[in-house]
């Protein structure tokens, strides 16, 4: 992983010192090193989180989501010849392909044939499955584009068109996630209906609010509490019926009336046979960098769940926060989470890039405290960027580059602001998903 924002790091060791402690944050939600450690082999036992599974078990992988190649190299290392058929789904091509798995690299956010054909993969593999044979899903944030399947009567483009309306308009991960499950084959526990497998293990990496198994990736095997009535309020309330077209709204209005079967729900028989294992999340990256910030002598204030609502008003509220922090001792304030961007503007940026730049315009002069806002998956929106830097000079910075702070923000174009500044943040891809983190160091008050 590269640093990123390499000018304004060079020029501000600060910045150097929050890449390297959002590093610490990466590494403890690792993909393979998460899975790896739920895994333990001896001889021919073999337990997976614990569950100790029989000698001659079979397994069928199916990993799915941004840090699937990384789970998926953990146990092809570890369970080798056990594997009898898998499948890992990613957005982007891993270092090395797996040695026992098939590998399909499928669209996010929005889904496109890719996905569709990924999803049509994924049901072949469970569906071929075995009743004495563990299903072993490695799950992480991404499944719901890369697997898009549409149910009967709708179309693909209806996924797309639904999934980027709500995008667009700032919906929180439920409300988008409560649509998508009531209008795709694998999402909200169908899956795990359509598997023969007689064990279901799911291993998941959270990039959900709260961990909740019937949202990462639409918890394809988790039962759904959500029902075609809430998909119907969540597109009514944000005036979306037009954007999504009539075709969904028409399928979700029959589901409603009955006349779609709905997903499983909780205490769904089909469903008994799962069992899900969260070994990973964001309040693991956060206490890891919390933990590394007070090796380094700076007093660490962790805020899980810190980060939500519109991006340009976390970023005020951040700044907020870090005042009243301030103290006689270098402080790290460490926040995760996810926010939203409702798009009104036509430029380029993602929900950390903006969370950053309206913490540089509430910063402006304050040469106290430094910012950085990134994604833990490496991406931010629709930019090779994973987040930004920002402090009290950005907004200087970025003048002296012809280049209005206030205004791109209006214009949701925080990314050309900082390309054109410098304090880009770039990472690649990162081998796992659990949400965002905003790091915010605060110097001490002068004695």
């Amino acid at each position: 992983m590269t640093a990123g924002g390499a000018p304004p790091a060079a020029r501000d060791p600060r910045f150097a010192e929050l890449a390297e402690l959002f590093r610490e944050g990466l590494a403890a939600v690792d993909g393979e090193a998460c899975v790896r450690a739920a895994l333990h082999c001896e001889g021919e036992r073999l337990a997976v989180a614990g569950r100790a599974l029989a000698p001659r078990t079979r397994l069928r992988v199916l990993a799915i989501g941004k840090a699937a190649p990384a789970m998926a190299e953990a146990v092809e290392s570890v369970a080798g010849e056990r594997i009898a058929e898998g499948l890992v789904v990613a957005r982007d091509a891993p270092a090395a392909p797996p040695r026992r798995c098939a590998l399909r690299l499928a669209a996010h956010p929005v889904p496109d044939a890719t996905s569709e054909a990924a999803a049509r993969a994924a049901l072949r593999l469970v569906e071929e499955g075995a009743e004495d044979e563990l299903l072993l899903v490695l799950l992480s944030g991404g499944a719901s584009s890369l697997l898009a399947c549409p149910l009967p009567g709708l179309a693909l483009e209806d996924l797309a068109r639904a999934t980027q309306a709500l995008l667009r308009a700032g919906a929180p991960i439920e409300e988008l996630n409560a649509v998508r499950k009531h209008l795709s084959e694998t999402a909200g526990g169908r899956l795990a209906q359509r598997a023969r497998a007689g064990r279901i293990l799911v291993l998941a990496i959270s990039d959900v609010p709260g961990d909740r198994l019937d949202v990462i990736g639409s918890g394809p095997c988790a039962p759904d509490p959500s029902r075609f009535a809430d998909a119907l309020a969540a597109l009514r309330a944000r005036g979306l019926e037009a954007a999504v077209g009539r075709r969904v709204m028409a399928h979700l209005e029959r589901g409603e009336r009955g006349e779609v079967a709905e997903t499983p729900k909780p205490g769904d028989r089909a469903l008994a046979r799962v069992e899900h294992v969260i070994v990973a999340s964001n309040a693991v990256a956060i206490d890891a960098v919390a933990r590394a910030a007070r090796r380094r002598g700076l007093r660490a204030l962790a805020l899980a769940g810190g980060l939500g609502g519109e991006a340009r008003d976390a970023g005020a509220a951040l700044v907020a926060r870090a005042r009243a922090a301030r103290s006689d001792a270098p402080t790290l304030l460490v926040a995760g989470g996810e926010t939203t961007v409702t798009v009104r503007g036509a430029g380029r940026g993602g929900r950390s890039q903006e969370l950053a730049l309206a913490a540089a315009c509430a910063l402006a002069g304050d040469a106290a405290i430094a910012l950085l806002a990134a994604g833990t998956d490496g991406v931010d929106g629709p930019t090779e960027a994973a987040g930004a830097y920002a402090d009290g000079a950005t907004r200087a910075r970025g003048r002296a580059r012809g280049l209005d702070a206030r205004a791109c923000l209006d214009a949701n174009d925080s990314h050309t602001f900082f390309q054109a500044e410098g304090g880009l943040f770039v990472t690649g891809p990162t081998r796992t998903n659990a949400m965002d983190l905003a790091l915010v160091r605060i110097e001490a008050l002068a004695r």
